[in-house]
């Protein structure tokens, strides 16, 4: 009997343990997600839409940083950071698009 209660313990541990990992790479995702669409917006419009942009993806703008056409963010949400960064389209492109045939 207790060896049959260890087994369930460490079974239950293991599960626990398993939606834990799953939660962090689930919030890791979301994170950058709305680091994106911050960064995106933020190019475009400015750190105000950058704002707006991360905070309806769930999280909050930590970081703007604009350089010329550029714009990099940091945003947080509850779980994790994610950095991302964006150059508007009056820039143009960085480098020739590519041709899908």
């Amino acid at each position: 009997m207790p060896l049959l209660v260890l087994v369930v313990l460490v079974a239950c541990l293991t599960v626990l343990g398993i939606a834990r990992i799953g939660a962090v790479a689930v919030s890791r995702a979301e994170a950058r997600t709305a680091a994106d669409a911050a960064a995106l917006a933020g190019a475009s419009a400015g750190r105000v839409e950058a704002d707006n942009a991360a905070i309806a993806n769930g999280a909050r703008l930590v970081d703007f940083t604009q350089d010329g056409d550029e714009v990099e963010v940091e945003v947080r949400n509850d779980r994790a950071t994610a950095r991302a960064r964006a150059r508007s389209a009056a820039s143009g492109p960085s480098s020739p698009p590519t041709q899908l045939h």
